[in-house]
C-alpha cells in the first residue's frame, strides 16, 4: 500500500494560475499570504498530512469507532493525531484572527484541507463540520454566542456539528419536527431526533457544539417555521470553564459502507427535561442560517471528491509502477513490465489523473471566487465572484464528487483482482468516496440548485456572464501559434457550444415544462463541469506554455500534456450529455408507474 505525497507543485500552480493567488494576497487581510509564506504552509502541511494522519488511515477503517452507552471512542490513533494537529495550529488555520485563527486566504487553506482528506479523510470530516459552525455562529450569532463558543472551537478544545434532518425527514428539512421550548432565562428546552449527524459525539475534544433546527411553539409550518440553536454537550459557565452535562446522548452510531473511522450519530435531545440550547439569530430564520454552514460544507465536500480522487490515483499509480504483469504489445524485446507499461493501463491512470486535475482546478478557481467575494474592496468586483460562487457552488460539489466515484472505480481496475481485496487498500477509498454524491445535498438536490435559483430563476446571467469569459479564452487559443494549443481551443469551443445550447433550452423549458427541466438536471450539472473544468485545464495549459524555457518545463510540459487528453478524451463526453438535457427528458417520464 503506497502513502499519501501531497502534489504540492500541482497545487500552487492551479492556486496561482486559476485561484490568482498573487491578487488575492493584496487584498485587505491576506496581505501576509506571501509566495514563501503560502509555500512553507503547502510544505509543512503535507509532511503533517504523510506522517501522521495518513498511516492512521487504512487502520481506522478496519477498527472504526466504538458505541458504549451513549459514549464513542475513536479508533487507535486518532486522538493523539488530534491533539498534535490542533496543537500545531493546523485546526483554526482558515478562521477569523478575532476568534483566534489565522485568517489566511480560502484559496490557501483550501489546498491544506484537501491534504488532510486525501491523507484522511474520517479524521478530516471533524474540523470540517467544526470550521462550518464556526463560520455559522460568526455569521448569525449574538456577541455573547460567539464570546461563549468561539475561540475554544477554533482552537478546537471543542468540536462542532450541524444537526439538520431526522427519521421522518430526509431530505426534506420542511419535515423537521424537533421543538425548542422557551425557559424563564432566556434559553430553549429542546427536544427531538437527528439522524447522520457526523462526529455527533467522539472522544477527541473536551465539548462538542451542536447546532440544531428545531421548532418554536407558534412557528409557522414548513421551512419557514425552522429556527437555529446552539446545544453544547456540556453546558458552558459564565467562566468559560465545562458544567453540568446537557440532556442530549448519542443513541447509537452507524455501521456504514466507509468512513468507519468517522462517528455518524443519532442523537436525541431532551429524553428528560429537554436539552438546553440558545437562539441563533432571528426566530424562524434558521435554515437561512444554516445555509452559511451548509454552502461551507458542500464546497468542502467537493473538495472530498479532489482529494479521494488524488489518493485513488496514487494509490493505483503506485502499483502500476511496481506491478509485472506480461509482455507489452510492440515491445519486441518480449520483457514483462510493469503495469504502466501497457497502453490499457497507462489510459486508465492517465484519465484518473487527468480528471483529478480538472477538478482540481475548479475547486481551487471558486476558492479565489470566495475570497474576492469577501475582501476586494470593489463592490463590482465583489458582486461578480459573488454570482460566480452562488452558480458554480453546486457544480462542486456535484461534479466533482460524481467524478471521485469513477477515478476510485478505476483505481480499483488497474489494480487488478488485488484491487478487490482489502489489504491493498484501493477498496477504502472506494468505499470513502461513495458518500460524497449523497450527504450535503445528493448529485440532484445539486443539480436541481443549478437549473433552477442558479440559472433559471436568474434569468441565466450568471452563465452566460461566465460562457461569455470561457468564449474570450477560447479565441485566444485557437488564435495561438501553437497547433497543440489551438486543437485544445477548437475542442473547448466546441464544448461552449453545447453548454450553450443546453442553457438555451433550459431557459425556455424551465417554467412552462418543470418536470422536464429536471429530468435533465443532473446531465446539465455535468455538462457544466465538464464544460468549465475543460476550460480551466485549458488555461493552464496556456499559462504552462508561457513559460515552457523556465526550469520547470518538464512539468509544464506535462500540463499540457494533461489538458490535450482532457480536450480529446474527456470534452467529447459533452456533446452527449448536451443531447441528454435538450433531447432526452421525454424517454425519462415516458413510463407509465406500473411498468418500472
Amino acid at each position: 500500500m503506497s502513502t499519501y505525497i501531497a502534489p504540492v507543485r500541482d497545487m500552487l500552480f492551479a492556486m496561482n494560475e486559476l485561484a490568482g493567488l498573487d491578487e488575492i494576497a493584496t487584498l485587505p487581510g491576506y496581505e501576509e499570504a506571501t509566495p514563501d509564506l503560502v509555500e512553507a504552509i503547502l510544505d509543512e502541511a503535507g509532511k503533517f498530512a504523510t506522517e501522521v494522519l495518513a498511516p492512521i488511515n487504512a487502520s481506522g477503517d478496519r477498527q472504526g469507532n466504538r458505541w458504549v452507552d451513549g459514549e464513542v471512542f475513536t479508533a487507535e490513533g486518532f486522538g493523539d493525531a488530534y491533539r498534535t494537529f490542533c496543537e500545531t495550529g493546523w485546526n483554526g488555520m482558515p478562521a477569523a484572527t478575532e476568534f483566534g485563527g489565522q485568517g489566511l486566504p480560502i484559496t490557501v487553506s483550501t489546498a491544506v484541507l484537501e491534504m488532510w482528506k486525501s491523507a484522511n479523510m474520517s479524521f478530516s470530516l471533524c474540523q470540517m463540520l467544526t470550521l462550518g459552525a464556526v463560520e455559522a455562529i460568526a455569521h448569525h450569532g449574538s456577541d455573547t454566542l460567539k464570546a461563549t463558543f468561539l475561540p475554544a472551537m477554533v482552537e478546537g478544545r471543542w468540536t462542532g456539528t450541524m444537526n439538520l434532518t431526522e427519521p421522518q425527514a430526509g431530505s426534506d428539512l420542511a419535515a423537521v419536527r424537533s421543538r425548542a421550548e422557551p425557559r424563564e432565562d432566556g434559553s430553549y428546552a429542546i427536544s427531538g431526533t437527528k439522524i447522520f449527524i457526523t462526529w455527533g459525539e467522539h472522544d477527541m475534544a473536551e465539548n462538542i457544539v451542536h447546532l440544531v433546527l428545531a421548532r418554536l411553539p407558534d412557528a409557522p409550518p414548513g421551512v419557514k417555521g425552522i429556527s437555529l440553536f446552539v446545544a453544547p454537550k456540556f453546558l458552558v459557565n459564565a467562566d468559560g470553564s465545562l458544567g453540568a452535562r446537557n440532556d442530549l446522548v448519542c443513541a447509537s452510531i452507524e455501521h456504514k459502507m466507509g468512513i468507519h473511522a468517522s462517528p455518524t450519530a443519532v442523537m436525541a435531545f431532551g429524553e428528560k427535561e429537554g436539552a438546553i440550547g440558545y437562539l441563533v439569530g432571528e426566530p424562524n430564520r434558521g435554515l437561512e442560517y444554516m445555509f452559511t454552514m451548509m454552502n461551507h460544507a458542500r464546497l468542502n465536500v467537493g473538495l472530498e471528491g479532489v482529494a479521494i480522487s488524488e489518493r485513488a490515483y496514487q494509490q493505483a499509480l503506485g502499483y502500476a509502477r511496481e506491478r509485472i504483469q506480461g509482455r507489452i504489445i510492440g515491445d519486441r524485446s518480449g520483457d514483462k513490465k510493469p503495469i504502466l507499461h501497457h497502453p490499457h493501463g497507462r489510459r486508465m491512470l492517465m484519465d484518473r489523473k487527468v480528471r483529478t486535475e480538472a477538478t482540481r482546478a475548479l475547486a481551487y478557481y471558486v476558492a479565489g471566487c470566495m475570497d474576492r467575494a469577501k475582501a476586494s474592496a470593489d463592490s463590482e468586483t465583489r458582486a461578480a465572484n459573488e454570482a460566480r460562487l452562488e452558480l458554480l457552488t453546486p457544480v462542486v460539489k456535484g461534479w466533482c464528487t460524481e467524478v471521485a466515484q469513477g477515478v476510485t472505480w478505476n483505481g480499483i481496475q488497474v489494480h487488478g483482482g488485488m484491487g478487490f481485496i482489502e489489504e491493498t487498500g484501493a477498496c477504502q477509498h472506494m468505499r470513502d468516496a461513495r458518500i460524497t454524491t449523497i450527504y450535503e445535498g445528493t448529485t440532484a438536490i445539486q443539480a436541481n440548485d443549478l437549473i433552477g435559483r442558479k440559472v433559471a430563476r436568474e434569468g441565466g446571467h450568471a452563465m452566460r456572464s461566465l460562457i461569455e469569459e470561457m468564449s474570450a479564452s477560447r479565441a485566444t487559443l485557437e488564435a495561438h501559434a501553437d497547433v497543440q494549443l489551438r486543437k485544445i481551443g477548437a475542442a473547448v469551443g466546441r464544448s461552449i457550444q453545447a453548454l450553450t445550447e443546453a442553457t438555451d433550452w433550459l431557459l425556455t423549458a424551465y417554467e412552462p415544462r418543470p418536470q422536464q427541466a429536471a429530468a435533465g438536471a443532473v446531465p446539465f450539472l455535468k455538462l457544466t463541469g465538464t464544460v468549465v473544468g475543460g476550460w480551466l485545464m485549458a488555461r493552464l495549459a496556456l499559462s504552462a506554455h508561457a513559460r515552457m524555457d523556465a526550469d520547470d518545463a518538464e512539468f509544464r510540459g506535462a500540463k499540457l500534456v494533461s489538458a490535450r487528453y482532457f480536450a480529446e478524451h474527456v470534452l467529447p463526453e459533452v456533446q452527449a450529455l448536451r443531447d441528454a438535457v435538450v433531447g432526452g427528458a421525454e424517454s425519462v417520464l415516458a413510463l407509465p408507474e406500473t411498468l418500472f
